[in-house]
């Protein structure tokens, strides 16, 4: 069966749960799944439910498409996201972001957390996505190529919208959310780096790094999709300064510093024109 193919039997599937048409789709990411609660939500869909949608087996993603209200306007978020390291296909990773164009998404928000590798950041802070590095040994759009999906060599030109970007920093100055800016580098985990690891990613232009969020937005490019990424930083890899870290406190520190993506993402919405 072809993408496309499960594509028309996920949306047929959905339509029986919803008709909503939500321009905005949200992904959100590590520790991130409380904004959900911002959400009116109309619908709720446990990922289970959903013909051909992985299942998220990582703790702190719920598993749940939720359609409703954000900022005044229809929005669809993925609560909790799939990841490469679970054994999923980058295909499969990036299955939700072919659904939501389906829906009607034209503006895609993506979010996660993240180690910092720019010595100017500090766990807790937020920063807006400007650009990203794949290294992650993989492509979502690897094989035959789907005409009727996108093109066979899609430009990565603008791949984190330069509007949308301008957007979310003005949004950020009117709601006094403190906002860094940086390039995310992709990479497969599921462990966090070595010392060396983060100086290597560092010397190559990398000011955070995880382990998602590259395959959504190059399939989210593929299809015409807009793209507005978020990274928290949940810890620092400076080589040097070097402390032990585990994924429960990763999620401790994503928590924490929820509310200010929470109040970003909403107020960004709301100026939204899609």
């Amino acid at each position: 069966m072809t993408i496309r193919e499960q594509v028309r039997e996920t949306v047929e599937y959905i339509r029986t749960c919803t008709k909503a048409t939500p321009a905005v789709g949200i992904i959100l990411g590590t520790g991130l799944g409380a904004l959900a609660d911002e959400i009116k939500k109309d619908t709720e869909i446990s990922y289970e439910k959903i013909p051909h949608f992985p299942v998220s087996t990582v703790e702190s993603h719920a598993g749940r498409l939720l359609f409703g209200k954000l900022g005044g306007r229809d929005v669809v978020a993925m609560q909790g996201r799939f990841h490469f390291y679970e054994g999923y296909t980058f295909q499969q990773v990036t299955f939700p972001v072919r659904v939501m164009k389906e829906l009607g998404v034209k503006v895609l928000i993506v979010s996660n957390a993240c180690g910092g590798l720019n010595p100017q950041f500090e766990v807790g802070e937020l920063v807006l996505i400007t650009d990203h590095i794949n290294f992650q040994g993989g492509n979502p759009l690897l094989g035959k190529n789907d005409d009727t999906l996108g093109p066979r060599f899609p430009d990565m030109f603008n791949a984190y919208d330069k509007e949308l970007r301008d957007l979310a920093m003005q949004t950020a100055l009117d709601v006094k959310v403190p906002l860094q800016k940086g390039v995310y580098i992709g990479v497969t985990g599921p462990n966090l780096e070595t010392a060396a690891e983060y100086r290597f990613l560092r010397i190559i232009g990398g000011d955070m790094v995880g382990m998602s969020t590259v395959p959504e937005v190059l399939v989210a490019r593929h299809q015409g999709t807009k793209v507005l990424g978020f990274s928290l930083v949940t810890d620092m890899g400076l080589p040097d300064h070097m402390e032990p870290c585990s994924h429960q406190k990763i999620v401790a520190a994503a928590g924490k510093a929820e509310p200010k993506l929470t109040k970003l993402v909403k107020s960004i919405v709301e100026r939204l024109n899609a």
